[in-house]
């Protein structure tokens, strides 16, 4: 089998793309349209790695390297609820980066991971994000427009996803993107909601 390459990105947020939205829509019909709710883990402790749970299931993805103002992202961990505490203690928090909390319990529910080990602890916090993701092709790279609810507030997303560096500048060029800020799903979330600064 050949091995899988991870790909580059490149996001961005905002209250409205406007004319971004527009130049997307001609250069390439809808591939899909999808809809999700997903819980995001906020850590005081970490900038580089990102901690999501969708339908039960937790996905750790981590920073690997920029690029030419894009950033690679390498999956760390994937895991299910119920989960084991030993692997809550010895995975998980290992990517928070902050001090692990005592469990009082051998396997842990979803609910109860959150309610009795994310919520109580200073340095963590869930923030729930609907997200209703529109898909396109531009310039050989997967493109992405959503519309956004993080913690209730609306908000929206362009993403640029390819394995060339080449094709994701170009698609950027064609979308009128280049006086955007790269901010992934980590460090946007964290400015809503106060853990980090708006600004460098």
């Amino acid at each position: 089998m050949s091995e899988v390459k991870p790909r580059f990105e490149f996001r961005t947020f905002a209250q409205n793309f406007g004319m971004v939205i527009n130049k997307m829509r001609k250069l390439s019909p809808v591939d899909k349209i999808r809809e999700s709710s997903e819980i995001y883990i906020m850590s005081a402790g970490n900038n580089e790695n990102n901690t999501k749970v969708r339908d039960d299931l937790m996905d750790i993805k981590v920073f690997v390297t920029r690029e030419r103002g894009l950033e690679q992202w390498n999956p760390r961990m994937k895991g299910s609820f119920p989960m084991k505490a030993s692997v809550i203690g010895a995975e998980v928090f290992a990517a928070f980066g902050v001090a692990v909390s005592d469990f009082k319990r051998e396997e842990y529910t979803l609910a109860q991971f959150l309610d009795e080990i994310i919520r109580p602890h200073k340095d963590l916090a869930a923030v729930k994000v609907f997200k209703r993701r529109y898909g396109f092709t531009v310039n050989n790279c997967i493109t992405e427009y959503a519309e956004l609810l993080i913690n209730g507030a609306a908000i929206q997303t362009v993403a640029v996803e390819s394995v060339s560096v080449e094709d994701i500048l170009g698609a950027k060029d064609m979308l009128g993107l280049n006086d955007y800020e790269n901010i992934n799903y980590l460090l946007a979330i964290k400015r809503i909601i106060g853990m980090e600064p708006l600004n460098d």
